[in-house]
Parts: structure tokens; C-alpha cells; sequence
């Protein structure tokens, strides 16, 4: 790619922008980076405002590795250095459009399903990469617990990666001769451009519910940037592709954005939607039912247990159609269900049930003790903390749902990070209403809460205390690894810590 290709592809996307330190030279871009540390020879460096660094005071140190040229936003700009110089107005819109055409617009080469919504992004691709696969379609996935295609898992250290890292997945895919991508779209991701040059053939809506408030301020800002994947995105995707939109209507931001759009859209969930289920069975063991849609029904049979599941089967379900695979293929992808840390059963030989999941905002929690407590025949155990350094407001309403559902509850921590976790402990109690137990109380046939700040000894107490045809639950942290503490990230995994139990377990 030319510096002067890339300055005119920046002016029709962006709008008008300066060239300082023009030349008389117009050199091939080998490489694009936002991260000086990583800038080789003949490298272009955008230089982007980050949450917590900016780099455009690394400009000069990547001009002194090597860089050949810089993209930065015209406000932020400041120095002397001796490289072409493009100012556009967004640097980070920039960063998006450099990369998409670094890699040659990989998503266009691609099937390309983009899904959002606060519940439901991870498990719906899951659900849908095991449609694509009985389907016999080369599969991509991007996602909260990792990126994956062919026979290769590679961890990912966000939802949606940034958007030169995302191209560069992409155009990989591609390279491995990847037919079909499904990607998480957080909505970090769309207000911060990193899916912009993304040509999307499908978006799937899974719902809405409190979170990330401590980025988006309020509710409002938080759904206006959910829409955007569709308004903004999905809606200007060219041809030849036909894009269509899958929105679960029982979420009512759902109903209003299926109202909206201009683009097909299948709607899933209610008895009207066109993607529906009928003479349905959840229990503890899963979900059975008919699944009807517009090119007709089929018997569907699925591990993942509970209402919200039902949902998650339903949207991958109209991913699937909008993607030409055939109702066989749904029935097949959708009876292999298997979602790391999503109601994740620990499997024992106690005679109760043992459930880790990723359930971290009011709404996610909900959704888990709701499908659980009508399924559970005996106690309902409930573990769970906050995460440090997040919204604060909702820790006493996730303590308020826990007690109201379970019959007892084992505050602990989840990811402290910076802050103490006695403080958010403390928040978390604002929410009770009930009894407390007191450390080195009786846990048994007592309904109530106790606190056990060690979040391995809380695990032990809650499976220690529970008996036949009970349910516990250890939720929070899910399919993760770790434990992000003060000090440091340790190695930590629920699944593990609630086998040790099991097998201390008298």
C-alpha cells in the first residue's frame, strides 16, 4: 500500500486531511502498528488516545524505530519529526480504516455475523460455530473466551479486539480459507470504531440489561451504542452482499430496534417471532422442543438448560438460516451445545447438581437463578462476587437477586484488580436484607448469607454444605482461568476449584 493511496482512501472515508512533512517519495507501507513498542522498518504508526496511555507521545520513539509514516488525530498532534505526517480528525476511525485496507478487506471475502447485546454474545457463538460446522462450513469465531479457526485456539484479551489486531484475525482466517466468521461485538468496540471497514452479512441482538456503566454513564448512551452495529454498520453494508438482521423480540429494546431497520429481519422468541419453539421442555438436564421457522420445523434436543438458553438456541437458530444452512444442520449443531462456562455443569457423583457460569451483571444472574430455582429440588447455593475497578451500583442489586433466589448465599470475591475487596464485599452487603452468618456458623438447613472473602475456601464451603438434589452455583468468573488481584493475576479456575471440593466432599 502507497502513503499517497492510503492519505486519498483516508480523504473519501474521513473527510478532509493534512499532510505534513510531505515528500517527494511516496513509499509501500510494510506494516501498520498503534503500538510503538511493536514498530519495525517501513512501518506506518497511527497514533491513537487509549483509555489509559496515548500514543501520540510515542510518536517520535516509533518514528525512531523505524516508522516511515504517521496517521494522528490533528487536535492531539504535537512535535517535530522528520516523516510524513496525515492529521485527520479521528485517529481511532483512522487506525480501522488503515488496517481494512492493509489487509485487503478481508471481511468482504467473508460470511461475517456480528453479535451484541449484555447476555448471550459467547454462547450464541458457540451454539452458531456448531451449526456452521455440522453444516460443513469453514469456521471462524472471535469471541470473549478466545479466537479460533481450523485447528487453532489463541487467547483473546477482549470481546472484540482492537481494530488492526481484528483485520489481521480476519484477513488470517481468510488465509486458511475461512467461509463463514462469527465475531462478539461489544459496545466498547463499536464506540470506539474498532469495527469500522467491517462489511457484516448478519447482526444478531441477543437483549439488553445494566452493564458497563462505568463506561457508557447511563442506560440510554449504553443502547444507543448497541444500535449503531445495526443503524450505522449492518444497514450501509454494500453489495453484493444482502445483509439481515436476527433480533430476539421478548427483550423489549429487541421489539423497538426490529421496528427500526430497513434490512430483513428475522425475529426470534415470541409466539409471533418467525423463529419460534413450541411444546417445549426445559429441565436440570436441558431443553426439548419444536423448533418452527419459515422454512419449516424440526425437532430440536439441547444440553444448555433454562429460559435464556432457549433464547441464545433461537437466535444462533436465525443466524444459521440467514447463513443458508438447513434446519438438519440446525438440529445436528444445536445437540452438540457445549459452552465453556455457561451453566457449565461439574459433573459428580453426590447426587446434586453443580453449575459454574460467567453470570456477572444483576440481569445475567437473574437469568441463571430464575432457570435454576424452579429446576432445583432442594437448596439453591448461590457464590458469587463483584469485580473491582467496575460498576459499583450494581453490587447490592446482584446481592438482592441472589437472596431472593437462593436459599443460601456465599459472598466472596471475583476480580478485586486495584481495589480492596472487603470495600466491594461491603457493597455488596448494602443489598441484603436477611441474615447473616457468622464465620464458623453452621451452613446447613440455614437460609441466609455468609461472607468468605477466599474465593477457593468459598467455593469449599458452599459443595461442602450441599446434599442430595441440591444446587450450587458458582458464578462470576465462568470460563476464566484467573484471579486478577491487587498484587497480581494468579492462576484461578471455578471448574477446578469446585472438582477439589467435590472431592473432599464427605
Amino acid at each position: 500500500m502507497k502513503l499517497s493511496a492510503l492519505k486519498t482512501f483516508l480523504e473519501l472515508q474521513l473527510g478532509k486531511s493534512t499532510l505534513l512533512n510531505p515528500t517527494s517519495e511516496d513509499p509501500d507501507i510494510l506494516s501498520v502498528h498503534y503500538d510503538s513498542r511493536s514498530v519495525i522498518p517501513g512501518a506506518l504508526f497511527v497514533a491513537v488516545k487509549g483509555l489509559s496511555s496515548d500514543g501520540h507521545r510515542f510518536v517520535r520513539d516509533a518514528v525512531k524505530k523505524g516508522a516511515l509514516a504517521v496517521v494522528a488525530n490533528q487536535d492531539l498532534f504535537e512535535g517535530d519529526v522528520d516523516v510524513p505526517v496525515i492529521t485527520v480528525n479521528d485517529s481511532r476511525k483512522a487506525l480501522a480504516l488503515c488496517a481494512a485496507a492493509f489487509y485487503g478487506h478481508p471481511s468482504e471475502k467473508l460470511h461475517l455475523t456480528g453479535i451484541t447485546g449484555t447476555n448471550g454474545k459467547t454462547s450464541t457463538t458457540y451454539l452458531l460455530e456448531s451449526i456452521y460446522n455440522a453444516a460443513g462450513f469453514k469456521t471462524g469465531v472471535i469471541g470473549t473466551i478466545n479466537y479460533r479457526f481450523g485447528d487453532r485456539v489463541f487467547p483473546n484479551p477482549m470481546t472484540t479486539p482492537e481494530s488492526l489486531d481484528l483485520q489481521k484475525i480476519l484477513f488470517e482466517m481468510v488465509d486458511e480459507g475461512v467461509t463463514h466468521a462469527v465475531m462478539e461485538v461489544s459496545s466498547h468496540a463499536i464506540d470506539l470504531h474498532r469495527i469500522m471497514g467491517l462489511s457484516f452479512d448478519t447482526a444478531v441482538f441477543t437483549n439488553l440489561s445494566q452493564d458497563h456503566l462505568d463506561y457508557h454513564a447511563t442506560m440510554d448512551e449504553y443502547w444507543a451504542c448497541k444500535k449503531r452495529l445495526f443503524t450505522e454498520y449492518l444497514e450501509n453494508t454494500s453489495a453484493p452482499k444482502k445483509p439481515s438482521a436476527v433480533i430476539n423480540i421478548t427483550d423489549r429494546e429487541g421489539a423497538e430496534l426490529s421496528a427500526l431497520l430497513s434490512v430483513p429481519v428475522l425475529t426470534t422468541g415470541t409466539a409471533d417471532a418467525f423463529v419460534r419453539m413450541e411444546n417445549t421442555t426445559i429441565d436440570i438436564h436441558g431443553i426439548t422442543g419444536e423448533l418452527v421457522t419459515p422454512k419449516g420445523r424440526t425437532r430440536i434436543t439441547s444440553t444448555g438448560i433454562g429460559q435464556h438458553n432457549l433464547e441464545n438456541i433461537l437466535c444462533a437458530a436465525g443466524a444459521a438460516l440467514a447463513a443458508g444452512a438447513s434446519l438438519s444442520d440446525i438440529e445436528t449443531g444445536l445437540s452438540r451445545f457445549n459452552v465453556p462456562g455457561r451453566l457449565e455443569r461439574v459433573d459428580n457423583t453426590q447426587g446434586f447438581h453443580v453449575f459454574v457460569d460467567y453470570a456477572h451483571t444483576p440481569d445475567g444472574l437473574l437469568n441463571v437463578l430464575e432457570t435454576l430455582r424452579p429446576l432445583t429440588r432442594g437448596r439453591l447455593i448461590t457464590v458469587f462476587g463483584c469485580g473491582g475497578d467496575r460498576d459499583k451500583t450494581k453490587r447490592p442489586k446482584m446481592a438482592a437477586i441472589a437472596e431472593t433466589y437462593s436459599d443460601l448465599v456465599v459472598v466472596t470475591s471475583d476480580n478485586p484488580r486495584t481495589e480492596d475487596p472487603s470495600t466491594i464485599i461491603g457493597h455488596i452487603m448494602e443489598g441484603f436484607s436477611g441474615t447473616r452468618i457468622e464465620e464458623g456458623g453452621s451452613l446447613q438447613n440455614i437460609k441466609g448469607y455468609a461472607v468468605e472473602p477466599d474465593r477457593r475456601t468459598a467455593i469449599a464451603l458452599a459443595i461442602g454444605c450441599a446434599k442430595a438434589d441440591d444446587t450450587v452455583l458458582i458464578a462470576g468468573k465462568g470460563h476464566e482461568t484467573y484471579q486478577i488481584l491487587n498484587t497480581g493475576t494468579i492462576d484461578f479456575d471455578d471448574r477446578i476449584e469446585a472438582k477439589k471440593a467435590l472431592e473432599n466432599h464427605d
